[in-house]
């Protein structure tokens, strides 16, 4: 079974801060970084049920872990239904919350 992987306009608008920040600091990491969150959220298309449940009363809301760098960063989604994963919000692990 493959999920389609939707994005929320909020969790768009994290992963261009999330760039951007990056960018002004050294482009290739930034580019690295955006490969590397592409690849993650990409396996959420065969194996969205592998990722850890948030801490919410929901089980099919849930965090994938993106390891990059020594930290990395985390991409909150939902479960939808048979078909189709949103993700949320995403943030770098070193944020206090998801935004």
């Amino acid at each position: 079974m493959s999920f389609e992987v939707r994005y929320t306009r909020q969790a768009r608008e994290d992963l261009l801060r999330l760039f951007q920040f990056l960018l002004d600091i050294d482009p290739s990491a930034a580019r690295a970084a955006r490969d590397a969150i592409s690849r993650a959220t990409g396996a959420l298309q065969e194996f969205p049920f592998t990722c850890r449940k948030a801490e919410t009363a929901n089980p099919l809301i849930r965090e994938l872990i993106i390891p990059f760098g020594s930290a990395g960063y985390v991409a909150l989604f939902e479960i939808e239904d048979n078909e189709t994963v949103t993700i949320l919000a995403v943030r770098h692990q070193r944020e206090d919350d998801y935004y």
